[in-house]
């Protein structure tokens, strides 16, 4: 496993290996605030040995919010909490991003947002977002560069724009959720390249900022216009996964031995020269080298086997058993951790109740 226990930099950050906690929001406290579960899952996250941990989506805006529990970056007085996660993973030797987030019309807000008006469906209700005003984009762009402020002020070595899974950023560049007919329609990008700017304004040249970006928007070659023109404008890396779930195209090749996430980095990959992540489906050890060397990519996301198992990275490096996720149709893991199949497999395994 040469490839995946190889050091990795992001700028000034270095990484032991190449594998990456990404973002998986785990919410405790209705308030926005850090609840020492947070701090004591990041801990153990850290001391399982990945190279980097991308904190889950943390909101900027407390109407922007994906669930009611989700952890919270839109005040100064949310900083001292978010401190305590990032020393808790730094006393442990890893460094870690903070994915900075807004849900727009997917959220659970009453009266959300979206660029524009765009009815978007859940199992029990439709769901109508409100055009945004200029005066909106305006504000939400300035909560997403206060938001990167307050990272670089509570230690985070970067941040992650969340640029898919059908949230704000996610439903401009989508050309079928996004009918705008100003600027902001015409070109999409421009509303990410303004925050962009405005976070380069306000940290340091050596902080990182990437983004989470959807390959698929709403199809591979809008995916791979997205990540050239990102990469023109500054971004440092890109972590590829799914666009807006309902109004996507993923022509894959019949017989692809990977996700579908996986073969979008891919593709980018060929078109950029900053680091690409690849994410989703990735379970075993012998994926996660394979992908690295047969695909090029530089980074890989290790989401559910660190919920199975804290310890994935310690694990494979020295060939021990890391557990394996049986892709349950609904993951079990969320909300209900004691039932998730592969997690009471694997801890059955290992003797522990």
């Amino acid at each position: 496993m040469k490839k995946l226990f190889s050091e990795f930099n992001i700028k000034n950050v270095k990484m032991k290996n190449r594998i990456c906690i990404p973002p998986m929001v785990v919410g405790f406290r209705p308030d926005g605030y850090v609840a020492p579960e947070n701090v004591e899952r990041y801990k153990k996250l850290a001391q399982g040995g990945a190279g980097l941990i991308i904190q889950e989506a943390t909101c900027i805006n407390i109407d922007g919010r994906l669930s009611e529990k989700q952890l919270g970056i839109w005040k100064d007085n949310q900083i001292e909490g978010l401190k305590s996660i990032v020393n808790a993973v730094h006393e442990e030797g890893c460094p870690i991003f903070v994915q900075i987030h807004h849900a727009g019309v997917v959220g659970v807000s009453e009266n959300p947002l979206c660029p524009s008006a765009y009815e978007y469906k859940t199992p029990t209700k439709t769901v109508v977002g409100h055009e945004m005003t200029i005066e909106d984009i305006k504000s939400i762009q300035n909560d997403y560069i206060e938001a990167a402020r307050r990272a670089y002020e509570a230690g985070y070595d970067g941040i992650e724009l969340h640029g898919c899974h059908g949230y704000l950023i996610c439903q401009f560049f989508n050309k079928r959720v996004n009918k705008r007919t100003d600027e902001y329609g015409n070109n999409p990008e421009k509303f990410v390249i303004e925050i962009l700017e405005g976070i380069r304004g306000v940290t340091p040249e050596e902080f990182v900022v990437g983004i989470r970006l959807g390959g698929f928007e709403p199809t591979i070659e809008d995916g791979l216009h997205y990540a050239k023109v990102l990469e023109k404008n500054g971004v440092d890396f890109l972590d590829i996964s799914y666009g807006f779930g309902s109004e996507q195209e993923m022509n894959v090749p019949e017989g692809y031995k990977y996700s579908n996430a996986v073969y979008a980095a891919e593709k980018i990959k060929e078109e950029v020269s900053i680091p690409v992540f690849a994410v989703n489906g990735i379970y075993s050890v012998e994926t996660a080298e394979e992908i690295l060397k047969e695909r090029d990519v530089d980074m890989v996301d290790i989401g559910k086997g660190a919920l199975i198992n804290p310890n994935w990275a310690n694990d494979a490096k020295e060939g021990k058993d890391t557990g394996k996720c049986l892709s349950c149709s609904k993951c079990m893991w969320f909300g209900q951790s004691k039932v998730c199949p592969g997690k009471v497999m694997f801890d059955k395994a290992n003797g522990q109740k």
